[in-house]
Order: structure tokens, then C-alpha cells, then sequence
């Protein structure tokens, strides 16, 4: 078993896209292993590689009893209908707000002997699974949530940051509207 620490909002890593996985090796298995055993351990749904500082596009996940990975995803979504709900992050710990995701999607990649995967998931599979691939384009939930919430929600980050909960600060800048005219 090989638990790693979690990477916490505000670390530089978090923030930015990550790479493409080149090289299907023992590094990547390793990955893979410490990205499980690190989820599992926290009690999470879902665990991409930059949350524990590796900056590649690699995630688990943990729904309904079963585990899984993917590699280098791409994510469609099926269909138009949406789901409002309660979403939270291991890189934020202890904030919960509800957040706009597609209800069914579909995601391809590769698994970590570098052979297609297709995963069809619905409702907290297709939730983890934006929310994971989220991470790897260096967006977190709390980027997607509207103007209201998105303000307390930085502002509980700030006030846990303040209070030695290890948040990182600074936070990045505010989501900026630009007008069309």
C-alpha cells in the first residue's frame, strides 16, 4: 500500500493542465497503485494525479464498490439532461457545495497497459468521472459553481487557511465576466 499526501487548493499544481501519459510503464502502474491505495484510504470517490503532485492526465475512482482508472481520458457527454449536487474534493477538505454536471457520459482512454477503455457512467460515476477530469485541465468544483457560491466557498477556504487547516493561499483570481460589446 502506498498512501501519498494529498495536494491541497491552492498548490500551483493543482491549478494548471496536466500532461499526457507517453510512456505505459511500471512508473505508470505505480501511479496508478499510489492514486488507488491514496483514494481508499481517504474515503474519496474519485483521485486525479495532480492531487498528489503528479502533473499527468491520469484517475481513479471509487463507485459503487468498484474501482477504476483512466488514462489520457476524453469525456463526452450523453445527452442534454443535467444534475444538480452535492459535490467535494479531497484537495478541499470538508467543503461540500451542489454543482452542475452532465447526469450520463462517456469517457475513453486507455487503462495502464495502454489498451482502449470506454466507461459509460451515469449519475455519481458521471460525476466523478468530470469531476476527476476536471483536475487533470487544472479546474477544481469550486471553479464551476455559480458567482454566490463560488465566493463563500473561497471564503471558507480563506478562513480554514487562515486557521492552519493547510489550505494554500493565495487563492487564484475570480472568475471575470467580459461583456460581448
Amino acid at each position: 500500500m502506498s498512501v501519498t499526501p494529498i495536494r491541497l487548493y491552492g498548490d500551483p499544481v493543482l491549478h494548471r493542465p496536466a500532461a499526457p501519459v507517453v510512456d505505459f510503464d511500471r512508473e505508470l502502474g505505480q501511479l496508478v497503485t499510489d492514486l488507488t491505495d491514496t483514494m481508499l484510504a481517504a474515503g474519496g470517490a474519485g483521485l486525479a494525479a495532480p492531487q498528489i503532485g503528479v502533473a499527468l492526465r491520469v484517475f481513479t475512482w471509487y463507485v459503487d464498490g468498484e474501482v477504476g482508472h483512466l488514462v489520457n481520458p476524453d469525456v463526452a457527454a450523453v445527452g442534454e439532461e443535467e444534475q444538480d449536487g452535492p459535490e467535494g474534493c479531497l484537495s478541499i477538505p470538508g467543503l461540500r457545495y451542489d454543482c452542475r454536471r452532465h447526469l450520463h457520459v462517456v469517457a475513453s482512454g486507455w487503462n495502464l497497459h495502454g489498451d482502449p477503455v470506454r466507461v459509460e457512467g451515469s449519475e455519481l460515476l458521471a460525476r466523478a468521472i468530470q469531476h476527476e477530469t476536471d483536475h487533470l485541465d487544472g479546474v477544481l468544483f469550486v471553479d464551476r459553481l455559480d458567482e454566490v457560491a463560488r465566493a463563500a466557498a473561497l471564503g471558507e477556504i480563506a478562513e480554514a487557511a487562515g486557521a492552519g487547516m493547510g489550505a494554500y493561499l493565495p487563492v487564484p483570481a475570480p472568475v471575470v465576466k467580459v461583456s460581448p460589446h
